[in-house]
C-alpha cells in the first residue's frame, strides 16, 4: 500500500455529477429510512411496557414493517458502501446503481402499502401457509408484500450482475478476485484491493441467497392465487431462512468494506493483503452460504444432516473474516498516530458491536443453548447488537467520512462526541434489557406482556428513545453535509469528517 492509498480523500473518489445525485439518495433515504424503522421500534417496545397502547393487529403489522424495512435499509446503505469503493478498481455502470435503487423503492412502497393499508401482518418471514390465511389482512395484501420483496432482490441482483461483470472484466473470474490463486503460495499482488475480494465473496454468497428466497416468493404467490397448489412448508420455510440470514449477513460484509478502507487513512498506516486475510474471506464465501439452517434447529423434521451442517457451520462461519478483519484492524491501530474523530471513532464501534453481537449470535446457534433462548428475547437482543452498534456504525462512519469532503467548516465541536456517548449508552441499555429478558425467559414477539416483564420492556424503551434521539441527530448533520457543494476532491485535507461535530 502507497502513501498515496492514506490519502483521506483520494482524486479516484471523486463522483461525477449522476454519480453524486444518485449516491445522495441512497445515503439520505437510508437517513430518513433508519429514523422512522427506529421510531417504530420505539413505539414497539413502549407498547410491551404499556406506556402506550398499541392494538395487537397493529403491533404485528408494526413489527412486520420494521422488520422487512430495517434489514432492506440496511442493505440499501451497504449496497452504497460497497458501490462507492469498488467502482475504483473495476468499471460499474451508473444505470445498475439507479436501477437497483429505483427497485428498491418501489419494492418498498409495495411493503409499506401492505401493512399501512391491506393490514399485512404476518413478519418478514411470510411463512407458508399464514400469509394467504391470515385472519385481519387479504391475500391480495401478503401477495404486495411479496412483490415489494421481489423488486427489492431483483434490484440487488441487477447491481450484483454489474459488479460481478466489472470484476471479472478486470480479474478474469470471481474465484481470482477472491484471491484463491493465493492460497497456498505464490506472490500475493499488495495492489490487490480488499474492497475487490468481499465484493467478490459476497456476489457469490447472497445471489444465491437472493434466488433462493426468489423461488419461495415465487412459489408462495402461485399458492396464494391458486391454492390448490399446495407447497411444502418445511421446504418454503428453508429457503426463506437461507434468504433471509444470508440477506442480513451480506450487509455486514458489505458494510466492512468501509473498515477495509478508511481505518488506514485515519490510523496513517498501511493495512496490507496477507494470505490469512485471503483465506478468512474464501472460508466465509462457502461457511455464510451454508450456515442457515441454525435457524432451524428447533424444526426436528429438517432432515438430521442439515441440523448438523447448519451446526458446524455456526461455530466456523463468523470466525475467518472476523478474526482477519479484527486482527488486522487492530494492529493497524495499535500505537498509531491516530485521527480520532467521527468516522475513525464510529469505525472503532463497529468493531465492537460486531464481536459482541457476533458471539451472541454464536451462542444461540448452539443447539442446546438455542432449544431454551430462541423463542425469548435474547435474539433480538443478539442481532440488534451487531446492527445497531457493528453495521449502523460502520455506516456512520462512511457518512460521516464522506460529508467531511464536502464542507468547508474547520471548527472544533464537542456536539458530535456527544451525541456518540447518548447513542452508546442508549444501544447498551437498549440491548443489555433485550439479552436480560432473554435471561429471564421472557418471549419474543409478543403484543401484550405481563407484569413481571415490564422491568426491561421499560428499560428498552429509553435505551431506544436515546439511540433514537442521537439518531435524528447524525441524520440531521450528515444530510446537510451530503448537500453541501463540497470542497476540491483528492487534496487530503482534513475536513468535518475530522471535527467531531
Amino acid at each position: 500500500m502507497t502513501m498515496a492509498t492514506l490519502t483521506l480523500y483520494p482524486d479516484d473518489e471523486r463522483l461525477a455529477d449522476g454519480e453524486r445525485l444518485t449516491f445522495n439518495l441512497y445515503l439520505v433515504s437510508a437517513l430518513v429510512l433508519f429514523v422512522l424503522m427506529m421510531l417504530l421500534g420505539v413505539t414497539l417496545r413502549m407498547s410491551q411496557a404499556q406506556w402506550i397502547a398499541v392494538p395487537p393487529n397493529w403491533f404485528y403489522q408494526l413489527l412486520s414493517m420494521h422488520g422487512a424495512g430495517m434489514v432492506g435499509t440496511m442493505v440499501m446503505v451497504t449496497t452504497a458502501t460497497m458501490w462507492f469503493f469498488l467502482r475504483k478498481y473495476v468499471r460499474l455502470h451508473l444505470w445498475a446503481f439507479v436501477a437497483n435503487y429505483a427497485l428498491f423503492l418501489l419494492g418498498a412502497l409495495c411493503i409499506v402499502g401492505a401493512v399501512f393499508v391491506g393490514g399485512y401482518g404476518a413478519l418478514w418471514t411470510f411463512l407458508y401457509p399464514l400469509p394467504a390465511k391470515g385472519m385481519l389482512w387479504t391475500p391480495g395484501a401478503s401477495a404486495l408484500f411479496m412483490v415489494g420483496y421481489l423488486l427489492i432482490g431483483i434490484g440487488s441482483l441487477v447491481f450484483y450482475f454489474d459488479a460481478a461483470a466489472g470484476i471479472v472484466a478486470v480479474h478474469g473470474n470471481l474465484a481470482r478476485a477472491l484471491g484463491l490463486q493465493w492460497l497456498f503460495g505464490g506472490s500475493i499482488d499488495p495492489d490487490h484491493p480488499k474492497a475487490v475480494v468481499a465484493s467478490a465473496s459476497m456476489i457469490i454468497a447472497n445471489t444465491l441467497g437472493i434466488l433462493a428466497g426468489a423461488v419461495a416468493l415465487v412459489m408462495s404467490l402461485v399458492n396464494i392465487y391458486f391454492p390448490e397448489v399446495a407447497l411444502d412448508a418445511l421446504f418454503t420455510k428453508t429457503l426463506i431462512y437461507w434468504f433471509g440470514h444470508m440477506y442480513i449477513n451480506a450487509a455486514i460484509y458489505m458494510g466492512v468494506i468501509a473498515i477495509y478502507e478508511l481505518l488506514p487513512r485515519y490510523t496513517r498506516r498501511p493495512y496490507p493483503l496477507s494470505r490469512p486475510f485471503l483465506w478468512g474471506w474464501a472460508a466465509t464465501t462457502l461457511l455464510v452460504i451454508i450456515v442457515f439452517p441454525h435457524h432451524l434447529l428447533m424444526d426436528f423434521a429438517e432432515p438430521h444432516w442439515l441440523l448438523v451442517v447448519g451446526q458446524l457451520a455456526s461455530w466456523g462461519s463468523g470466525f475467518p473474516v472476523f478474526v482477519v478483519t479484527m486482527w488486522g484492524a487492530l494492529g493497524n491501530v495499535y500505537r498509531a498516530d491516530m485521527r480520532w474523530r467521527m468516522p475513525s471513532m464510529l469505525l472503532v464501534l463497529s468493531l465492537f458491536g460486531w464481536v459482541a453481537g457476533g458471539f451472541g449470535a454464536l451462542l444461540d446457534s448452539t443447539i442446546r443453548v438455542n432449544l431454551t433462548m430462541h423463542n425469548t428475547q435474547w435474539v433480538p437482543g443478539h442481532f440488534h447488537f451487531y446492527l445497531l452498534l457493528g453495521v449502523l456504525a460502520m455506516a456512520l462512519g462512511f457518512m460521516y467520512h464522506v460529508i467531511g469532503e464536502r464542507t468547508s467548516a474547520t471548527g472544533r465541536s464537542d456536539t458530535g462526541r456527544t451525541v456518540l456517548f447518548v447513542y452508546i449508552v442508549g444501544a447498551l441499555v437498549f440491548l443489555g434489557a433485550f439479552l436480560d429478558a432473554g435471561r429471564l425467559s421472557v418471549p419474543r414477539r409478543m403484543a401484550t406482556h405481563l407484569e413481571p416483564w415490564l422491568f426491561t420492556d421499560r428499560l428498552g424503551a429509553i435505551g431506544g428513545l436515546l439511540v433514537l434521539l442521537a439518531m435524528l441527530y447524525f441524520a440531521a448533520r450528515i444530510t446537510a453535509g451530503l448537500l453541501q457543494s463540497g470542497a476540491p476532491s483528492g487534496s487530503g485535507r482534513v475536513g468535518a469528517a475530522d471535527v467531531a461535530r
